[in-house]
């Protein structure tokens, strides 16, 4: 039903600010504008986005079946089984969906989105699995979700690779801020879901993401040192080696155990098609209606008034045109990344404002796509609180992200 409300209020405020901008301010194309907007989202939907997201499906739960069948996956979740025992107590001791989710957690990390799509989706349908009410979303379902939409990323590779697509002259500056922006989304989602589903925090909960978070200051203290060749290999060669190595292992570990990795890896593919299919109408309904409210203006004058309160306040407001990536950020991660480039072409991707949304493009995940691709792939219609937890950690990920920023580079 929350969804529902939301799907609607998308397509009554895009039609109330476009009839406002019909009658004040005789725009009178705004109307067409917002139907062909309507029409081309739905094509580009299907064409841009699950056609292209069907062949990542298929081959990355090919290789998904090929770990579960040699038991990597069970291994895995055996390793980690203590932490996350305390973070999901609902899923059994050694469940397969605590490996798949491991593996989603750990493609965020390293800035493959496209690869984590598919652990995720593979991770939610064996939470459905032991999910008591199939129309309703499980505590472990929603503290699976809300975790995974605070898009915790050791390396932004992609976000790197657009800075250096538009010429700035230190691509790899963001790459400290963002990995603080993003740390504090995911605390921030570990804190709400452990309040609101009354998790104990024990020891171990507490050292093992307090040792978390050292790890990765350490990693960024290191990293600090390094000169720009040194910080260019990690960023560009790093991520995409990890990915090489983890696709070899897992073939070469399942010949080991005498898995036909061939056969298993299409049995494993085949389910991307069905995935594919069931998800494509949730994706057009939401991809749609963010296009209504986009075309209509209303993130726009979002912003305007934004601006305009935060200069009443006598804060700095230098910070505000990068503010629409984090408004669309929730929404739509195409949107959000047009935002970023168009913001950085007009203001150089090495002002402050073009390293602020490369920030905020970083800071946070899709949260309204995220829960209409993953409730959609499992047929969950009763999101309970998973819409507003994933945004109450946005918006803090945004607030940490905007201090960080001037704490870098607003002298």
């Amino acid at each position: 039903m929350v969804l529902s409300i939301i799907w609607f209020l998308f397509f009554l405020i895009a039609l109330i600010v476009a009839l406002v901008r019909f009658f004040v301010f005789h725009e009178t194309d705004i109307f067409k504008l917002l139907v062909d907007g309507m029409f081309d989202s739905a094509k580009t939907t299907i064409l841009d986005i699950a056609f292209p997201l069907a062949g990542t499906m298929v081959f990355f739960l090919g290789i998904l079946k090929i770990a579960e069948k040699a038991g990597i996956i069970n291994k895995v979740a055996q390793w980690i089984n203590p932490f996350m025992k305390r973070l999901f107590p609902e899923v059994p001791d050694n469940h397969p969906a605590m490996g798949q989710m491991v593996l989603n957690f750990s493609a965020n990390l390293m800035g493959l989105d496209n690869a984590a799509t598919p652990f995720g989706l593979s991770a939610m349908q064996s939470l459905q699995e032991i999910n008591p009410k199939k129309d309703t979303a499980s505590n472990a379902q929603l503290m699976f979700l809300v975790l995974h939409t605070s898009g915790l990323t050791i390396i932004p590779l992609s976000i790197i690779t657009y800075r250096i697509a538009l010429h700035s002259n230190n691509a790899n500056s963001i790459f400290v801020p963002c990995i603080l922006a993003t740390l504090c989304t995911t605390l921030a989602s570990i804190i709400i879901m452990s309040i609101w589903q009354k998790i104990k925090w024990d020891r171990l909960l507490f050292v093992t993401i307090i040792g978390a978070v050292g790890l990765i200051v350490s990693f960024l203290f290191l990293y600090s040192y390094l000169d720009d060749a040194g910080k260019n290999l990690i960023s560009n060669t790093f991520a995409s080696l990890c990915l090489l190595i983890f696709i070899v292992s897992i073939l070469g570990v399942g010949l080991y155990k005498r898995v036909n990795i061939f056969d298993s890896f299409i049995e494993g593919g085949k389910k991307g098609f069905e995935i594919i299919f069931t998800i494509i109408p949730y994706l057009v309904a939401m991809l749609v209606s963010i296009r209504m409210l986009r075309d209509s203006g209303t993130l726009t004058y979002i912003t305007i008034s934004i601006q305009h309160a935060v200069e009443r306040l006598g804060v700095n407001s230098d910070f505000i045109p990068a503010i629409p990536v984090a408004i669309m950020k929730p929404f739509s991660g195409a949107g959000a990344r047009g935002l970023l480039i168009d913001i950085m072409q007009k203001y150089t991707p090495d002002s402050f404002v073009g390293k602020l949304a490369s920030i905020l493009q970083g800071s946070s995940d899709t949260t309204f796509y995220i829960i209409a691709l993953y409730f959609g792939s499992v047929g969950i219609k009763k999101i309970r609180y998973a819409a507003w937890a994933g945004l109450l950690a946005d918006t803090i990920g945004v607030i940490c992200a905007v201090i960080i920023a001037y704490i870098f580079w607003h002298y």
